[in-house]
């Protein structure tokens, strides 16, 4: 830790005590600790930007809160240390859908390395493969087979970019231009799925968020549902995606990488480094002699779908579609989908032998470990969000910017706090997990204080929802310190530095319009269906007229 950090983390230090004057606690007949009630988010994300950790930063927040109840008493410090761990984190876990998104995650994650490992996914990725004979139809391929592995955006990248590399190689495609195919059908297909590991993850601090809201009575999974058609940027990306694909231009850096590969027959600009690969990567990979039959991995995805949408039909109530998914319970669906979906994996790698059953149980340990690092960040961020509710931190917020902040702008400002967030931490779901309990519960308060109407109202939280997963995928998009852009330049054996530059103006381009035709129009009532199309024009015309052919 450097001595600016240490100097930073005095001062952080000093504003806590600072905060402790009785003057800044909550008056009589208010439902908020006044200045304090902000104090553990922001120390939450100055902390992550300083430290590049999300994990100690939500702890130390947490901990703040704590302390603040204790009203920041020496005692209280040591009080409130021990209570993050007895009280606050261990209330996240005690809640039972809290528990089911954290069983989800570690099913689905079992899922992936089982069809990883008995070569489920590498047979899908054969079948795109044949017909690619041409840089159009290689780019495609790649594009195509990054949108078929939908459901995680770790075993998307790692399996797509090692695949198609070779392929890629032969069309004297550039390994900045992978990286960034890679990179850019990763994270914003994994967000906007209706089956993901992501899913459970943001389903859980959408409902966290909702029980912060008073008089909101809203289905956290319908919420999600809702926020798709407003999540620009991540519909924007694949937008500018397609669009760079099939006009065949380019434009800044990528350009230039592209043109030496085609021109000069160097696919990489110098020697890759290797230091980011990591052995642990290739555990879930099939051996050699494995016979890589897509219905490994088709059958068991197709069975955790299918057992979702079913069980929420079936625990659901009503005449209508919406009323029946408006009323079900989306974690027990999760929970089924999970579940089945793990039995078909095993059941197909049994059938056709590809993997002994020690084999297959260790590919699922390994799949169920690469989720703990997110379902520790999701327990803090639950932990944290149930801090902001005790020391009334929306209300509080939403009483300072009222009169000060149309509601209209808020998901325009939520993009860019996200955005730059998640850019400083590396972390798209450190992110999320921080912002989304906070800034929803502020939306609401704002929107209700103005007067709005409810049919008004409920656009605006979709688009603030949205506004935090779409600046949480600009920023991780754009990050060097991201771990999906990390693995896409490990995957595509390119540069890391050479991707994250090819990429940022393509990330730039697509931000700026999602914010202009979309998040912002959206958020003074213009209609999604409205902000799509204009967003998506631009696109196009933008590569028309700034890129060139190689």
């Amino acid at each position: 830790m450097n001595y600016r950090t240490i100097r930073a983390l005095r001062g952080l230090a000093l504003c806590s005590l600072l905060l402790a004057s009785p003057a800044l606690f909550a008056a009589d007949g208010t439902d908020h600790f006044g200045w304090v009630s902000v104090l553990p988010p922001v120390v939450a994300i100055v902390l992550a930007l300083l430290l590049r950790q999300v994990v100690p930063a939500l702890f130390v927040g947490i901990w703040i809160g704590a302390w603040a109840l204790h009203g920041f008493s020496i005692p209280g410090l040591w009080s409130g240390l021990l209570e993050t761990f007895d009280t606050h984190i261990v209330d996240a876990l005690a809640n039972r859908d809290h528990a089911a998104v954290i069983l989800f995650s570690m099913m689905v994650g079992g899922m992936v390395g089982i069809i990883s490992r008995n070569g489920g996914l590498l047979g899908v990725v054969e079948l795109i493969v044949g017909f690619a004979d041409s840089v159009r139809r290689a780019s495609l391929a790649t594009v195509a087979m990054g949108l078929a592995i939908f459901f995680d955006d770790y075993a998307n990248t790692l399996v797509v970019g090692n695949t198609m590399r070779p392929m890629t190689d032969r069309m004297q495609i550039s390994r900045e231009k992978l990286a960034y195919l890679v990179d850019s059908t990763a994270a914003p297909i994994a967000c906007l799925a209706l089956v993901t590991t992501w899913i459970g993850y943001e389903v859980g601090l959408i409902r966290s968020a909702i029980e912060n809201i008073s008089g909101l009575d809203a289905n956290a999974y319908l919420v999600f549902l809702n926020s798709i058609a407003y999540s620009f940027y991540p519909l924007f990306a694949l937008v500018l995606v397609f669009t760079i694909v099939l006009s065949g231009r380019d434009f800044g850096p990528m350009h230039a990488a592209e043109r030496r590969a085609r021109h000069e027959g160097r696919v990489a600009p110098e020697a890759v480094s290797t230091a980011l690969v990591d052995d642990d990567m290739q555990q879930v990979q099939p051996s050699e002699d494995t016979r890589c039959l897509a219905r490994n991995a088709v059958v068991p995805v197709l069975v955790l779908i299918v057992s979702v949408v079913a069980g929420l039909f079936v625990s659901g109530e009503g005449e209508t579609i919406q009323e029946v998914i408006g009323s079900a319970d989306p974690y027990k669906s999760l929970l089924w989908g999970s579940l089945l979906g793990v039995l078909a994996a095993v059941i197909m790698t049994m059938l056709h032998r590809s993997l002994s059953s020690a084999e297959t149980m260790y590919a699922w340990f390994t799949g169920v470990r690469s989720m703990l690092l997110a379902i520790v960040i999701l327990v803090l961020a639950w932990a944290l969000s149930g801090m902001t509710g005790a020391l009334g931190t929306a209300d509080f917020l939403a009483e300072m910017l009222g009169e000060r902040l149309h509601p209209g702008l808020l998901p325009t400002l939520v993009f860019v706090l996200a955005a730059a967030t998640a850019f400083a931490t590396g972390s798209s779901w450190g992110t999320m997990g921080i912002l989304l309990p906070l800034m929803l519960p502020l939306a609401w308060v704002l929107m209700t204080g103005s007067g709005m109407p409810a049919d008004e109202n409920m656009p605006i939280l979709y688009a603030t929802v949205a506004a935090v997963l779409g600046g949480a995928v600009w920023g991780d998009h754009c990050s060097p310190i991201s771990d999906t852009t990390i693995l896409s330049s490990m995957a595509s054996q390119c540069d890391h530095i050479e991707h994250v530059r090819t990429q940022l103006p393509y990330a730039l381009f697509a931000g700026f319009i999602a914010i202009v035709l979309g998040t912002l129009p959206a958020g003074f009532g213009v209609p999604w269906w409205l902000c799509l199309p204009l967003g998506a024009l631009a696109l196009i015309l933008g590569v028309r007229i700034i890129g060139r052919t190689v």
